[in-house]
């Protein structure tokens, strides 16, 4: 009898430490995804271009995403998240309500793409560590749940931003108050670091791997991932085009970011339990689906734009949950962490290139930004396609 109740205190602890890390996701992403909800428009009030806008949130990504590779393979090597967790959102989340006291764009760019950096630090060791944690769960499941936590903030930071807009505070204001999620994320950090020093104690016992490098599998996963990336307009190009083209007003622009953080939230449990279930095809469903959020939300008028940041989020919800989820299956427990990181690199580098030449296209032609980032998108699902093949032969045995 000892053994199923070891198994379900295992499965108990793992559940309670994704509910914990969720929560530290919740307020952080309250801090940072508020500010991103206004930093096109507060960028385009500095005087910066479209191609600046694009420059900065695709730079930002680029710093985001090249360094995961570092702090991921040195958490592997040493067995050791929480220093780089620590240090990761210090600099995440204090760079935001700094922006407050931005005096121009240059200033603000750097603290903008601070932000990203501190995000690169931490995120494959905290993914690292939800996958150890999921692993009892189900990876679906589990990153799931963390995304809808981490969603849940993602909206509540938006709307508390749109409310000190409507009362005329201006965009310095809001990143100000930003300071007060920032500071509770911080302390449920280092509760988590004291209740689980060792993270990978999560999951069950593995056998050592011997092999160094991945599977061929893993690139093509990241070559889609890469794909979907470089196709994506960042909502700062979004939320930029909808102040010019004045389909939103501007106090409504962060609850239209609300809205597509709910979405992804709601996107992440469901389509997380898809994926423990049927496999790669919901990653490859919900990219196509997402796709056309594109389309609406450049060449629409205000209903398009709601509906379009709608799919937007869905999008977002399935590459920060199903899509990191099933990267789990690639990649073996010692090594998830530079799994992630490497991963995070390649999709960062697309992200940026993408943004470069959607901001680059945006000042030229707006039916040139649609029809690029659909070309992108869906050459993705001919390499899932692939994947999902491989994985069809190596389980059989083929």
């Amino acid at each position: 009898m000892t053994k199923p109740i070891s198994l379900a205190l295992a499965h108990r602890r793992a559940v309670a430490f994704i509910v914990l890390i969720g929560s530290v996701s919740l307020f952080a992403d309250m801090t940072y995804e508020g500010a991103r909800a206004i930093t096109g428009p507060f960028l385009g009030s500095l005087g910066a271009s479209a191609l600046v806008v694009g420059f900065v949130a695709g730079f930002g990504e680029l710093m985001g995403y090249v360094l995961r590779i570092v702090s991921g393979r040195l958490a592997d090597r040493t067995g050791r998240y929480w220093g780089g967790v620590f240090l990761g959102y210090t600099v995440n989340l204090f760079s935001v309500p700094l922006l407050a006291l931005a005096p121009g764009v240059a200033v603000a760019a750097a603290l903008m793409i601070a932000e990203r950096t501190g995000r690169a630090i931490r995120s494959p060791l905290r993914d690292a560590m939800l996958s150890h944690a999921a692993s009892r769960t189900g990876q679906g499941w589990g990153f799931g749940l963390h995304e809808a936590l981490d969603q849940t903030g993602a909206t509540v930071g938006p709307l508390l931003v749109a409310f000190i807009l409507w009362r005329h505070d201006g965009y310095r204001t809001g990143f100000a108050l930003l300071l007060i999620p920032a500071c509770v994320a911080m302390a449920l950090v280092l509760a988590a670091a004291r209740a689980y020093p060792r993270p990978r104690d999560l999951a069950p016992l593995s056998r050592p791997v011997l092999e160094t490098g991945f599977p061929w599998s893993f690139w093509l996963y990241c070559l889609a991932g890469g794909l979907v990336g470089a196709g994506y307009a960042d909502f700062a190009l979004v939320a930029y085009h909808f102040g010019e083209a004045r389909i939103v007003a501007p106090v409504w622009i962060p609850v239209f970011y609300a809205i597509a953080m709910l979405a992804a939230g709601a996107a992440a449990l469901g389509l997380g339990r898809l994926l423990d279930r049927f496999g790669i095809v919901v990653v490859l469903g919900a990219s196509l689906v997402a796709a056309l959020a594109t389309p609406l939300v450049f060449l629409g008028g205000f209903g398009a734009a709601l509906a379009g940041v709608v799919l937007w989020g869905i999008g977002m919800g399935a590459q920060d949950s199903v899509l990191k989820a099933a990267l789990g299956s690639f990649v073996a427990p010692e090594r998830r962490a530079t799994g992630y990181g490497t991963y995070d690199m390649l999709r960062g580098v697309a992200w940026f290139l993408g943004s470069l030449l959607l901001g680059f296209l945006y000042d030229r032609s707006i039916v040139a930004v649609v029809a690029a980032s659909l070309a992108l998108q869906i050459l993705a699902a001919p390499v899932l396609l692939l994947v999902m093949r491989w994985q069809a032969r190596a389980s059989t045995g083929d």
